[in-house]
This record gives structure tokens, sequence and C-alpha cells, in this order.
């Protein structure tokens, strides 16, 4: 049994399921990788570490060209440049998150600035939570005593 995998840039301890081994690389989702297990048909629950070198690069193979997984499981459906069916995995997801995050702002979508103004983007609540710097809302103990004491002068004058 291998102690350490290699799949798609990835480093995977041995001991992991192949179910949940596939979870670590980046751009593959629980139902992307139960699509790969039951394509390839192998063993969900098997360690990742006992796979022969074969169904390793048959594993890859799939991940990085995902013939005969359903349209759906793909992370990149109707790309803006070539309008096919991606799916990108590990350093060019994060930059393919980048440019389409820099294309929100430079068309100035609702989306784009609210990236832009660092708020939050899918409808969360601004009042509780996303409070960035001082303290907002809370007077901190030294404010306090200076107020009371400038409130006093004003008041005996």
């Amino acid at each position: 049994m291998k102690e350490l995998v290699r799949i798609a840039n990835a480093d995977i301890p041995g001991k992991k399921t192949l179910y949940h081994a596939l979870r670590s690389i980046s751009g593959v989702s629980y139902s992307f990788s139960n699509a790969i297990c039951k394509i390839l048909k192998l063993k969900d629950k098997q360690k990742i570490g006992e796979l022969s070198d074969q169904e390793l690069q048959r594993i890859e193979q799939l991940i990085r060209k995902p013939e005969g997984v359903p349209q759906y499981l793909l992370n990149r459906r109707k790309d803006l440049e070539t309008g096919k069916n991606l799916h990108v995995i590990g350093t060019d997801l994060k930059l393919q998150k980048e440019f389409d995050v820099r294309l929100m702002k430079k068309i100035k979508t609702y989306r784009g600035m609210r990236h832009a103004f660092g708020l939050p983007v899918r409808g969360q609540r601004t009042r509780g939570n996303f409070r960035k710097g001082v303290a907002v809302g809370v007077m901190k103990k030294a404010t306090k005593v200076a107020a009371a004491a400038g409130g006093d002068k004003k008041e005996k004058k």
C-alpha cells in the first residue's frame, strides 16, 4: 500500500478511501467523485493507496477529460470564452474564478461591485456580520469617560 498518492497535482494520503480522497483535489465535488467511482467501476470504500498505477492513471484521465460524466456535474458549463462545457481543476480553477471576478468588476455588475467593496456577495445580511476595522456601534471605555467629562463641561456653562 502506498503512503502518498499524487493525482492531478494533489498529494493524497494513501489511507483515505477513494470516495473521500478524490475530494482532496481542488474542483472535485462529492457527486463528481461518486460519478468517477461508478464510471470506472471502482469500490468507493477502497483505500486509494491500494489502487494500481493503471487505475490511478485512468482516474486522472477521467478527471482531466470527463467523458461519460453527466453535464450537470461539470463545474464550468457554457464557458464564456469557448461556449463549451468544461471541468476545471487545481490552479486553473483558481485562475478562472479570479478572472470571473475581475470581469464582473470591470463590467460593474451587482456582484462585481459587492466584490470590489468587500461586501458579502450572496445575499447575507450585513448588520451584524462583516464589520471590519474599528468596533462599530460599541463605545470603548476611554471614549465613554472622555464623552462624559466633555458633556459635563458643556452643561456647567
